[in-house]
């Protein structure tokens, strides 16, 4: 029992401060983009994050998780974590190296001709943050939870401090003529969007140094054999990984090199797209909320008979909030579209496929429960490579024709098909009686009702279509849909609590 405790404060803990980090971080979206109202400057945001996703998963080629495998099974720890830390430092260092030798080639390959600091900033933050992922595994191992976020804290304030200062506090000092020399001295407009970058830089070296404090009796030991186990165990989940981070982040790279437009106006296309993806993280706050609940509940739950029942309720109260949170956001789209600047709102169409897509992604995760608990993960990695090869599909096949769109079309349509994929093969090797029904039932009410405010009522009002009036009704919508809710769900939820 005190296991289950230390396990869910650690949950806590470990889901608490990964949520605060994607607020924080997500707050930041409207700063930058009414800062810089010209989309294309975002789009330049937009890109080099996912490229930084994409890098950080190659340069830590899954070991992070061969270092959790390891170090529970090896005798001598501090060997498992010397050999794996210095492993990463050097794979790193050379990443580094050959990034800041030819970081104007690079810059050229990505049409960044002008800004070769870009890759040489990201460069330095790449390997970081890479390396650092050891010492937050052994602070987990070591069950050191408040230090693992109170570093991590530490890491997103300093961020925020920075984009703050260098993008706001320094232009308002110079304009007001206080401390000119100083300011002018350190701030210069021309970098622009380079302030994001060089503010994360700062963060990375801050987390770096409070990281390698913590771990204290760092030793110069590499086992050769004990890397080359570890290695053929990371490579399966490297494969796995790129497949991930392809799904997840790959559309902003390739709205630039597939769009039918120019150059330019590509670049205004990747920013409008990064600005309104990020309204739709609203649900996908939700399901990383959700997921560090939930997942202890899972595995704690697996040997109660009446385990599977109890995955099938959970499903459907999952999707309940889930379709409440996707007819609230959509039917109030009128006023969160000002958490982007107007510029952005040009994209505001990707929104509702967008958050329909994390709705799925948030369903699949529920149904790969089986495929955790019954030690079949092969079909884990099976259903994310093939929805990475859907995801660069549709994008190769959509994007040149109708754009962003496309990649929002994109999402959905691979999350769909994990899910589905999911859902057969768990019926298959390990069936669960979820309420097909009911979870129909209120997926379909939410788009009734969504059409119904976000198309049907604006095509035939017209122009005449007040705001006041919109709301009104959207508002009559959002309250249809929980009272029905309630009235079906209220007698199940009184067994439940009286169970």
């Amino acid at each position: 029992m005190s296991n289950i405790k230390k396990l869910a404060n650690q949950t806590v803990i470990y889901g608490g401060t990964t949520i605060v980090g994607r607020l924080l971080n997500y707050l930041l979206v409207p700063f930058h983009t009414y800062i810089f109202l010209d989309p294309k400057n975002y789009g330049v945001v937009g890109e080099m994050y996912a490229w930084m996703a994409l890098l950080l998963v190659i340069l830590t080629y899954g070991m992070e998780t061969a270092y959790f495998r390891f170090s529970n099974s090896e005798p001598d720890k501090k060997r498992v974590f010397s050999s794996t830390l210095w492993m990463l430092l050097s794979t790193s260092a050379l990443f580094v190296v050959l990034g800041l030798c030819f970081s104007q080639p690079i810059a050229n390959l990505l049409k960044y001709p002008s800004h070769p600091e870009y890759i040489r900033w990201f460069v330095v933050i790449v390997a970081m943050d890479a390396v650092s992922c050891i010492p937050f595994a052994h602070l987990r191992g070591e069950n050191k939870a408040l230090q693992f976020a109170g570093i991590k804290i530490a890491n997103i304030l300093i961020n925020v401090f920075f984009n703050i200062f260098f993008l706001w506090f320094c232009p308002l000092m110079i304009r007001h003529g206080l401390g000119t020399g100083f300011f002018s001295a350190i701030y210069h407009e021309n970098i622009g969007v380079g302030y994001i970058f060089i503010a994360n830089l700062i963060a990375s070296v801050c987390q770096f140094i409070l990281l390698i404090a913590c771990c204290k009796n760092i030793e110069f030991k590499v086992d050769v054999s004990l890397l080359k186990r570890m290695l053929k165990y990371a490579f399966p989940l490297l494969i796995l990984g790129l497949a991930g981070i392809v799904n997840e982040t790959m559309d902003r790279i390739l709205i630039k090199n597939l769009s039918s437009a120019d150059a330019e106006e590509a670049m205004r296309n990747v920013g409008i797209y990064s600005a309104c993806f990020k309204i739709s993280v609203i649900m996908n706050l939700f399901i990383q909320a959700f997921r560090y609940a939930a997942e202890p509940y899972f595995f704690n739950q697996y040997k109660e008979k009446d385990a599977k029942e109890g995955y099938s309720v959970v499903m459907t109260y999952f999707v309940i909030v889930c379709t409440f949170i996707f007819l609230v956001t959509t039917l109030y789209l009128d006023y969160l579209k000002y958490f982007a600047s107007e510029r952005y709102h040009a994209g505001l169409q990707v929104v509702p496929p967008l958050l329909l897509a994390f709705m799925m992604l948030g369903m699949m995760y529920n149904l790969s429960i089986w495929y955790k608990l019954t030690g079949q993960t092969k079909f884990g990695a099976y259903i994310t490579v093939g929805g990475a090869a859907i995801t660069l599909a549709v994008n190769f096949l959509l994007i040149p024709r109708i754009g962003i769109m496309g990649a929002a079309i994109a999402h959905f349509t691979t999350y769909f098909c994990m899910m589905t994929a999911s859902y057969f093969l768990g019926q298959k090797y390990y069936p669960v009686p979820y309420q097909l029904k009911k979870i129909g039932f209120y997926v379909g009410f939410s788009l009734l009702l969504f059409g119904i405010g976000f198309y049907l009522l604006p095509w035939l009002f017209g122009s005449g279509y007040a705001l006041w009036m919109k709301t009104l009704i959207n508002t009559l919508l959002v309250a249809v849909f929980a009272m029905v809710t309630i009235k079906k769900e209220y007698p199940n939820l009184q067994k439940m609590m009286h169970a």
